[in-house]
């Protein structure tokens, strides 16, 4: 089946057009990226309650992917204990090729079928955990391979491509085919592909950390107080949560490190 990804785009001789209709154009593709994901949305959410199951019985969420959707995840699974001070390790991002391909592209990574499973096995996977496959083609040996291995051994596994009936969505219990079109520069799936996967991504961590309790109302109160941005955050979410000024704030905040611990010494 050919894959949508890789079809031509609808622009013609992008080296011809200005910069602003050039920034116009791929403007108005991005665009589409969200009703693309709109579509899936009831994928998303079994993906989502499946994952928070696992968590909520002390499992990890991986993400394994090649190129820019491994990268992607990896960026995903960093942003998850500063943001939500989740210890580390309880969400983890592989990439095929190692560590080295986050900033450099590893040639021939993403054909070896056999390292994504050796990459999941260096952490120890059970079936505790869920593994969700990353790749916009759908097609990914390194992936794919590695989520069979999984389904093989019991492990929950899920999956987000944009091509239709992906070969990779076969081996997921739980796949995801978001269907962005052709890209605007013909096959640079780092585009509305990536696009798609970071939405999608973000709306898969986010929800499952509300679920898990890491929210109180609409406030990041369990980030780590890692820079002067962070700390003048809380700062102001205790000023308003307990009525206090910014000096009686700020000294709840040293006292106690975290916005979560501050409210509930003195919310009692």
């Amino acid at each position: 089946m050919p894959l949508t990804t890789e079809a031509d785009s609808k622009h013609e001789d992008l080296e011809s057009k200005s910069v602003k209709d050039l920034l116009k154009a791929i403007n108005k593709e991005d665009k589409t990226v969200p009703d693309a994901i709109a579509k899936a949305i009831l994928e998303i959410e079994a993906l989502v309650k499946a994952i928070v199951k696992k968590m909520k019985k002390g499992g990890r969420l991986f993400y394994i992917g090649a190129g820019t959707s491994g990268r992607l995840g990896i960026v995903d699974a960093s942003e998850i204990p500063p943001t939500f001070g989740l210890e580390h390790g309880k969400v983890i991002g592989l990439i095929a090729g190692g560590d080295g391909a986050i900033r450099k592209a590893v040639e021939f990574a993403e054909d070896d079928e056999n390292q994504g499973w050796k990459d999941l096995q260096v952490h120890k996977i059970t079936k505790k955990d869920v593994v969700v496959g990353i790749a916009a083609s759908g097609r990914t040996p390194y992936v794919i391979a590695a989520l069979k291995q999984c389904r093989e051994n019991g492990i929950n596994t899920g999956s987000i491509a944009c091509n239709k009936k992906s070969a990779i969505s076969l081996h997921s219990d739980y796949p995801i085919e978001v269907i962005v079109g052709p890209e605007f520069v013909t096959g640079s799936t780092r585009m509305k592909a990536g696009t798609a996967q970071k939405l999608v991504l973000n709306m898969i961590s986010t929800t499952v950390m509300i679920q898990l309790g890491r929210i109180k109302g609409n406030k990041m109160v369990d980030m780590q107080l890692s820079n002067n941005k962070l700390i003048d955050r809380g700062t102001k979410m205790l000023m308003k949560a307990l009525s206090i000024n910014e000096k009686e704030a700020a000294r709840l905040l040293k006292k106690h490190g975290s916005v979560r611990k501050a409210l509930d010494e003195n919310r009692k």
